[in-house]
Formats: structure tokens, C-alpha cells, sequence
């Protein structure tokens, strides 16, 4: 039976930092961002806020500034070479990332079946926000499941790697997972745990098992 690996983006596939705090890097809005994310951490505000507030301090942003915050990231190594032993072996694996959607999309250039995140408008912006599109740590369990009805697997046969609270549904749903680089609350429901730099080395905890 093939399996599907799930993986979250931010302080995940992106080492110590997140697709916001990287676009917003690019515009000199670094220090207003981490702020934000101290306060959806904090649970002072929630997705759909937060996705309101940055899509209003981005107003400026350019596609070409995304690209360069794209390739510049510091990004786990050998992602490229796990989602290809992926595909080798006959299994799948896709990205779901409360990010935006215009970033976390990227990855599917790099051997990602499927990448979502939540819904912004092109880049540069003429449209406004639909907050209805921001995704949660609900919505990820939704996602994975018509994911799992795509690839024709279940949830049984799933394995999530993820960091923080986002990825806590996710890790209660499915029957393997990788707590990566995360906190004590994250590695408690996890049923591997790593800590580290390179996507390879977390994939072969969970290479076998079946």
C-alpha cells in the first residue's frame, strides 16, 4: 500500500523561520511580522487576522521579491532528494502550510504531488483578501483527507511532519509522525521526534515502517 507524507512548511521544510518572515524580508518589514506571528502564537489573534494584517503590510510586494525570498530561504537540505525516493518508491507527498498559497505553491517545482496554502491573491495584489481561504490547523486534516481520497490511500497510511499547535490535528489524525525541530508539546504527540537540518536524515525514521 503506497503511502502519503505531509509536510508542514514553516519551522519544518523552512529551518528556524517562516514563508511570511522571508517575503517580509524582502520589503524591510521583518521586525513588524515577527511581531504578528508572536501574537497568532500567543493565540492573541487567529488565522484569518493575521492573514488580513500581513496581506496589508505586503501591499508593495512584487513577484520577483517572492522568488528571491523563495530561493533564498534557509530550507532544510535534501528536500528535492526525499521527494524524489518518494515518487521512486510508488508513495506521495504534498505540502500543507497555513503560508500563503503563492509560496507554499512553489514547492511542487521541487517533486511535491501537491501543495496548498492559504488563499492570497496574486502577486502583486489588485484583489482583495478573502479570509475565508486562510487556512487552519482544522483544515489541514480536511485537506489530507481529499488528498488521501486523490492517491486513493487513507488516513492510516499517512505520515505528517510538522513543528508547532498548527500541526497538533494533523499528528492526532494520522498513525506516523515527525515532530521536527519542534517544541516539548509538539514531540509529546509525536511518534518520531528530530532535530536537525536535513529533511533526509527526519525521512529515515519512518523510511520502513510501515
Amino acid at each position: 500500500m503506497a503511502r502519503l507524507h505531509l509536510f508542514d512548511l514553516d519551522g519544518t521544510l523552512l529551518y528556524g523561520t517562516t514563508a511570511p518572515l522571508e517575503i517580509s524580508r524582502q520589503l524591510g518589514l521583518e521586525a513588524e511580522t515577527a511581531a504578528l506571528e508572536r501574537e497568532i502564537a500567543t493565540g492573541l489573534i487567529g488565522p484569518p487576522e493575521y492573514a488580513v494584517r500581513i496581506y496589508a503590510l505586503w501591499a508593495e510586494l512584487t513577484d520577483p521579491q517572492v522568488a528571491v525570498a523563495f530561493e533564498g530561504a534557509p530550507w532544510l537540505a535534501r528536500i528535492r532528494e526525499v521527494w524524489a525516493e518518494i515518487r521512486r518508491t510508488g508513495d506521495y507527498c504534498a505540502v500543507i502550510s497555513l503560508s500563503p498559497s503563492f509560496f507554499v505553491e512553489r514547492l511542487t517545482g521541487w517533486g511535491a504531488h501537491a501543495a496548498y496554502g492559504s488563499r492570497f491573491p496574486a502577486v502583486p495584489f489588485v484583489e482583495p483578501l478573502d479570509p475565508t481561504g486562510i487556512l487552519s490547523a482544522a483544515a489541514k486534516v480536511q485537506i489530507a483527507d481529499r488528498l488521501c481520497e486523490q492517491f486513493g490511500v487513507t488516513r492510516a497510511d499517512c505520515v505528517a511532519y510538522g513543528d508547532s499547535l498548527s500541526d497538533t490535528d494533523l499528528f492526532g489524525a494520522v498513525p506516523m509522525s515527525v515532530a521536527m525541530n519542534a517544541d516539548r508539546y509538539l514531540t509529546g504527540l509525536a511518534t518520531h521526534t528530530y532535530t536537525g537540518k536535513d529533511l533526509w536524515d527526519a525521512y529515515e525514521l519512518v523510511r520502513e515502517a510501515r
